[in-house]
C-alpha cells in the first residue's frame, strides 16, 4: 500500500510536527513574557501563562488548520472547538496527575521522579486524545446526511 500525504499516518506525523514546534514556541513565549513582566506586576507568571497559552493555542490552531487537517473557512468556529479540545485534555491531564503521581510514588525507588514520569505518560495519552478530538471536533468536515443526501454544516 502506497502512503500518500493524505493518509492518516502522514496526517498524524504532521500533527506531531506542528505540536512539537508549538510546544517549544509556547514555552519560549511563556519564558519571555514571564521575564518581561516579572517585577512589574504581582503574579506575573499567571498572566504570562494565560497569554502564552492563548497565543500558543491560536498558533497551533492555524498549523493544524492549514497544515494537518487542511480545512477551509469557519475560522472562529474551529478555533473555539480547538480551544474546547485543549481545555478538555487539560482537565484529563490534571485528573490523571492527581491519580497517577501518588500511585507512582508508592512503586518507584525514587518517588521524587513520580510527577515527571506521570507527566510524560499523560502527555503521550493527551497527544492521541487531542489528535482524535481535533480531527472529529475542531476540524471535522461537513457530513453527508444519509437519508436525504444533503450536506450538513456543523
Amino acid at each position: 500500500m502506497k502512503e500518500t500525504s493524505q493518509s492518516p499516518v502522514w496526517q498524524f506525523a504532521r500533527y506531531i510536527a506542528v505540536g512539537g514546534f508549538n510546544t517549544v514556541f509556547g514555552y519560549g513565549l511563556f519564558a519571555l513574557l514571564n521575564w518581561s513582566l516579572e517585577g512589574a506586576i504581582p503574579y506575573a507568571y499567571l498572566l504570562a501563562a494565560f497569554l502564552s497559552n492563548l497565543i500558543a493555542i491560536t498558533v497551533a490552531f492555524l498549523g493544524y488548520k492549514w497544515f494537518v487537517f487542511r480545512t477551509r473557512g469557519h475560522y472562529l468556529r474551529e478555533w473555539l472547538r480547538c480551544t474546547g479540545v485543549y481545555g478538555s485534555t487539560m482537565l484529563f491531564s490534571l485528573g490523571g496527575m492527581a491519580v497517577t503521581v501518588p500511585l507512582l510514588r508508592r512503586w518507584l525507588t525514587h518517588p521524587e521522579r513520580a510527577s515527571y514520569i506521570a507527566a510524560a505518560i499523560l502527555t503521550l495519552c493527551t497527544v492521541c486524545i487531542s489528535f482524535v478530538g481535533h480531527k472529529t471536533i475542531s476540524f471535522r468536515q461537513n457530513l453527508i446526511a444519509p437519508a436525504e443526501g444533503k450536506t450538513l454544516h456543523l
